[in-house]
């Protein structure tokens, strides 16, 4: 791809600021992990997988800040709370952060330098990580769509939301590769338009066919017979199958099972939360009320009206045809096909 969501050199993390798409391509560059927090808070980066790559990197830049602290390992422990309090419900936030922990609590007896270089590493690593992952899920999903297709997509869970590539996204671009013909339907996904100003601006930058629709056209096209499947990307899973995505994926895949059309969930083994049975143990997001009463920078509400505004709602598994990981394409029988692919990630060098 011609360009990358978020990238790290030299001590500084340079990432698309989302907020500004499709409007502007502008890179934020920084040194400072408190501008990584304030950008996953405020959406400038945002997509489950890409928001745990910039906590990481957040760490990273945070140690070289107190790199000549006589407690760097304290330092760092209150870095990782901090860049964990930014958003509460993808999953892979906190697997980032978990991930560099587990390296400070292995290297506490090292020096800060070796400390910062084994902490750099382990960001590196997950980074390099992401593309390989969302291209094998890209492949596996490929597999369910057929030439001449069709595809709903909601949000954006494309390269923007990942280091590269995506993972929604990447199995309609790995479709494409292999010659599909394939084109797609972007909701434009309310309140914040990520699918009209993200998803759309990806697909149109690789000339992959895309028609944007409201999120309320979603069920007429459904009945019209223009979509033949329905694939998202997700914020967490847990161990039954339940899904968290953004808000208004529930309403799709209730749809998408009374039209007789597969919905599926393309998503990287650290999105799946063994530790949560089901869907209602997710803590769901809520956000400012001015997301909804006002559309760029012009309020279309009348002043003080209340607002429910969740960032993110639960599809019970029962509407979920498949879930597409880098292991492979689950169908039901959640919970033992998760530990499986979880006990040959644990095999691998």
């Amino acid at each position: 791809m011609s360009w990358k969501t978020l990238e790290y050199k030299d001590g500084k993390v340079a990432f698309i600021d989302q907020t500004l798409l499709p409007g502007e391509v502008k890179y934020l560059t920084t040194s400072d992990y408190r501008v990584i927090a304030e950008a996953i808070r405020k959406l400038r980066v945002r997509g489950a997988p890409a928001i745990g790559i910039a906590a990481a990197f957040g760490v990273v830049l945070g140690a070289l800040e107190y790199k000549n602290s006589t407690d760097l390992p304290g330092r760092i422990e209150a870095i990782i709370a901090e860049l964990a309090a930014t958003r509460p419900t993808a999953v892979n936030l906190f697997w980032a952060l978990n991930r560099q922990r587990a390296v400070l609590e292995a290297a506490k007896s090292k020096s800060n330098v070796e400390l910062i270089e084994l902490l750099e590493a382990e960001a590196l690593a997950i980074a390099a990580a992401d593309e390989r992952i969302n291209r094998k899920i890209g492949e596996h999903g490929a597999d369910l769509l057929q030439d001449g297709m069709s595809v709903l997509t909601h949000c954006n869970a494309g390269a923007l939301a990942t280091g590269a590539y995506g993972t929604a996204l990447a199995v309609i671009r790995v479709a494409v590769e292999q010659g599909k013909r394939i084109s797609v339907f972007a909701d434009e996904t309310r309140p914040l338009l990520q699918g009209a100003r993200l998803t759309v601006w990806e697909l149109m930058r690789e000339n992959i066919p895309v028609t944007l629709i409201t999120d309320n056209m979603a069920a007429a096209v459904m009945r019209m017979g223009k979509v033949q499947a329905v694939i998202v990307g997700t914020d967490r899973i847990t161990a039954n199958g339940d899904v968290a995505n953004k808000i208004g994926t529930y309403g799709l895949a209730i749809l998408a099972k009374e039209h007789n059309i597969p919905f599926y969930v393309a998503a990287p083994l650290s999105t799946i939360d063994l530790s949560l049975k089901t869907g209602s143990e997710i803590p769901i997001e809520e956000r400012a009320p001015e997301e909804v009463t006002s559309l760029g920078g012009v309020t279309i509400a009348p002043a003080g009206v209340r607002v429910f505004n969740p960032a993110f709602d639960v599809t019970p598994a029962e509407y979920v045809t498949a879930i597409i990981s880098e292991y492979g394409i689950a169908k039901g029988d959640w919970e033992n096909t998760f530990r499986e692919w979880v006990n040959r990630s644990s095999r691998e060098p």
